[in-house]
């Protein structure tokens, strides 16, 4: 009873399907987890960007926190768009009333088309209520700059940033590079035992990679769920990714989104 792996996104929808708490679900059923949800922002969105956001009432994310903890085994969970100081509070204050297991933060700040996801006053209450919670950090290259204050370039620049990272209380840190220019994209993997390594994969040319970053921390979410350490957790989801943007849907007019079902045989 109750025991198959179960997961928890807590973000914002994408009303386009691409990216939020859809790419989060899309992506847990591809890699055999059930996936579960507390909404806290709703978007109007598409390929083209956000025309349109809708804060959900705190007391309405507490109720759908408390909903889930009283009949789930979440074993895994993680975070994308919270939007603004006061639901960053709210979500941190239920993850620490509840026990939904180790925790994957995605610093969502701005979305593939420019829109505003995290206020900026959000993102110091995101860096004291919510990096010490994280097993998991993982930000793009630009969110990463943003949080450290720095211009994030070099390889020691990396290293530099998911240290001060680590001191801010997150304890894994995972820097991603799509936005670096080269022939590959080179993710930075900071573990709190001091472990570093690169994650490495062949660029692709396509401006199809909407959600890349909240489909990667759901498939980590995913794999923790199943009991995967961190950096197999890693792996998987990086390979997952590279699949998921190679083998590309036509979908949309613009930033078109990533195909979830990606390695898997189709009937």
């Amino acid at each position: 009873m109750n025991s198959f792996p179960q997961t928890l996104t807590l973000a914002g929808t994408d009303s386009g399907g691409g990216a939020g708490i859809m790419a989060d679900l899309k992506t847990m059923e591809a890699r055999h987890v059930f996936g579960t949800a507390v909404v806290v922002a709703v978007t109007a969105q598409n390929t083209l960007g956000v025309q349109k956001s809708l804060m959900l009432p705190i007391d309405m994310i507490n109720a759908q926190c408390a909903s889930l903890a009283a009949d789930f085994q979440i074993k895994a969970c993680k975070t994308g768009m919270l939007g603004d100081k006061e639901h960053v509070l709210a979500v941190a204050n239920n993850l620490r009333q509840y026990d939904f297991g180790p925790l994957t933060v995605d610093p969502v700040m701005v979305a593939k088309g420019g829109a505003i996801l995290l206020e900026e006053d959000a993102i110091k209450t995101m860096i004291t209520e919510l990096f010490p919670l994280a097993t998991i950090l993982t930000p793009n290259l630009l969110e990463a700059e943003k949080i450290v204050g720095q211009t994030i370039d070099t390889p020691s620049d990396f290293k530099r940033a998911a240290q001060m990272m680590q001191q801010m209380g997150a304890k894994n840190i995972v820097i991603k590079g799509g936005h670096k220019v080269g022939e590959k994209v080179q993710d930075y993997v900071l573990l709190a035992n001091g472990h570093e390594q690169w994650l490495s994969a062949p660029r692709i040319d396509t401006k199809r990679t909407h959600g890349t970053g909240d489909t990667l921390s759901a498939c980590i979410t995913a794999e923790l769920a199943k009991g995967h350490s961190i950096i197999q957790a890693l792996q998987i989801a990086k390979n997952y990714i590279s699949q998921a943007i190679a083998q590309t849907i036509q979908v949309g007019h613009g930033h078109g989104p990533l195909n979830h079902w990606a390695g898997q045989e189709l009937s």
